[in-house]
């Protein structure tokens, strides 16, 4: 009889210890809109005010610090706050006197208030802005306009930094994004100019030409950006606020004309004036025109699609000046996206891959309906009347530079021309309507149009800032130097020509 053999016992398998991923912590900066809207909450209403509109105003002001200190995305945290609001509705956005009233539903009813925005001619106006600076960008026109510039102007400093200014302002009244047009298509090219003079980022020879050129056009951006109302996109949003605050409308042309004066100035100034603050080294040469002359020589000759995108984008401009009795603005704008897709100018799959303005039209479509909401619940007309109450000794006009100058100087708190819209720009306008003898027309004209220039403060304080500060041709002590002065002279020649301007043309 044979044995079995013996089968020796199976090693225990060591335990895998499948490694554990670090615990993330949450940022302060996610924390801090949260804490901010829940201290706000659980503080009582001021006297006068309803709980529920001091419960929105918590939400917004939540959304503002987020949109300051940008833990995500601005459109996410945008759209995070209505969806809170839509939620909460029957406690933060209608009063019990509205929740009493027979068959409203406030749950359909905070659903309609929060894709309002979604419907709103503005916002459809802006993305059909950022159509034209995608055909800009398609077709390379914008980026010949700005070489046949450089070609023709710049065998001096100096007027090459008129070359740029000017390239930016024939963009500006097409491009609605200051990224785009400036940090997308100006800087790309003006990045390229100092190295032929051996002028370096971040090293002593940036101040040779490279950081004159940075400085201009920034600041020229900064102006056309106030010059035109499509020439930055928080101005259209600007507009619908005072269309829904003030009950005015601002056209086009209105806007134009009311700064032109102010803003050609400016233009004009602006290089010479850069020119003896901020001089360059070297003050002339045949290196520039030479590399736009190469430049445009690989581009080739003007091409169809460059020709029909001008035909279009002048049109465009045609209807938004003069056709404002037979077709709206919106309309036309649509009207030159549909034949640039008819043209091939873009595509749809060019549109849908456009992030940027899928994100705009989410973003000022939440905003719009945050603004909105503030009417709504009664919160703007309750502060008005409280900071009217302190303002009786003051004359309207003395009002007015007062709202102003309030208005402008607070921009050095916000890190976005959008969030500084949405979250001032209502109050300032309910405050001045509580003033006896406010002329509306020209105190909404005297805030929205210093939008664009407000934005030449600080690093932060608009779209194109930080690639021009990252671009190591403007030291941080020279940025926010040039920033002060600028800003002065830009709102002092606005405050003080401007004033009696508008004044004069719309009282």
């Amino acid at each position: 009889m044979t044995s079995s053999p013996t089968v020796a016992a199976p090693h225990p398998t060591p335990e895998i210890r499948q490694p554990t991923e670090p615990r993330r912590k949450i940022p302060w900066q996610a924390l801090l809109p949260v804490a901010v809207a829940l201290l706000i909450a659980i503080v009582p209403a001021p006297g006068g005010l309803a709980p529920h509109a001091w419960y929105f105003f918590a939400i917004f002001t939540g959304v503002i610090v987020g949109l300051m200190v940008e833990p995500i995305p601005g459109p996410a945290i945008s759209l995070i706050g209505v969806t809170v609001a839509t939620v909460l509705a029957p406690w933060v956005l209608y009063s019990p006197a509205e929740l009493a009233k027979p068959g409203f539903n406030a749950v359909n009813a905070a659903l309609t208030w929060g894709l309002s925005g979604f419907g709103n001619a503005t916002v459809w106006l802006i993305f059909g802005a950022f159509m034209f600076a995608l055909g800009y960008e398609k077709t390379g026109l914008g980026r010949r306009i700005a070489l046949i510039l450089v070609r023709a102007m710049g065998r001096r400093t100096l007027t090459l930094g008129y070359a740029v200014t000017l390239a930016d302002t024939l963009l500006a009244p097409f491009t609605p994004s200051t990224t785009a047009r400036s940090a997308g298509t100006i800087f790309p090219i003006v990045r390229n100019l100092p190295p032929l003079y051996d002028s370096r980022p971040n090293d002593p020879s940036a101040r040779k030409i490279g950081s004159y050129l940075m400085w201009t056009a920034l600041a020229a951006t900064c102006i056309n950006s106030s010059m035109f109302l499509t020439g930055m996109a928080p101005n259209l949003l600007a507009v619908e606020i005072v269309k829904k605050t003030a009950k005015l409308d601002i056209s086009w042309m209105d806007w134009f004309s009311a700064f032109a004066p102010v803003g050609v100035l400016l233009l004009l100034a602006l290089p010479l004036l850069v020119y003896v603050l901020y001089p360059p080294v070297i003050k002339a040469g045949t290196e520039v025109p030479a590399w736009a002359e190469r430049e445009l020589a690989t581009m080739g000759g003007l091409s169809r699609r460059e020709i029909v995108l001008a035909v279009l984008v002048l049109l465009a401009l045609a209807l938004w000046i003069f056709g404002g009795d037979y077709v709206n603005a919106t309309t036309a704008a649509l009207l030159v996206v549909s034949l640039m897709l008819l043209t091939r100018i873009v595509t749809w799959d060019d549109i849908l891959g456009n992030k940027q303005a899928w994100s705009t039209l989410v973003w000022f479509a939440t905003l719009i309906a945050l603004a909105d909401g503030l009417n709504r619940t009664g919160f703007v007309t309750w502060f008005a009347q409280s900071v009217a109450a302190h303002m009786g000794g003051f004359s309207p006009i003395t009002a007015m530079i007062v709202l102003v100058c309030v208005y402008f100087g607070s921009h050095y708190l916000f890190a976005s021309i959008t969030a500084h819209t949405t979250a001032m720009l209502p109050v300032m306008l309910a405050v001045g309507a509580a003033v006896p003898g406010m002329p509306m027309l020209v105190l909404s004209q005297m805030l929205v149009l210093s939008g664009g220039i407000m934005s030449v403060l600080t690093p932060y304080a608009g779209g194109p800032n930080p690639v021009y500060y990252g671009s190591g041709y403007l030291p941080a002590k020279d940025f926010w130097r040039l920033g002060a002065i600028f800003g002065a002279v830009f709102f002092g020649l606005w405050l003080v020509l401007g004033t009696p301007l508008v004044l004069a043309r719309f009282s």
